[in-house]
């Protein structure tokens, strides 16, 4: 279980450092990606964006 949430601590770290560049691709910035204010903070859920990145992974995999 460790294991698990060390992947999951790592692909967090890997995507918010990542997500500057992803913006400037457009990402985040699709018709499904929500971005909102509460309690003084911005929320951000990119729905789009992620189901997007997994059909790319998912395409690359299957190539590789």
């Amino acid at each position: 279980m460790i294991r698990w949430l060390l992947v999951i601590l790592l692909a967090l770290v890997l995507v918010s450092g990542f997500s500057a560049l992803l913006q400037r691709l457009g990402l985040g910035r699709l018709p499904g990606d929500f971005r909102f204010r509460l309690f003084g903070r911005e929320w951000f859920i990119p729905l789009a964006s992620s189901v997007v990145l997994s059909c790319i992974a998912g395409l690359l995999a299957r190539w590789l």
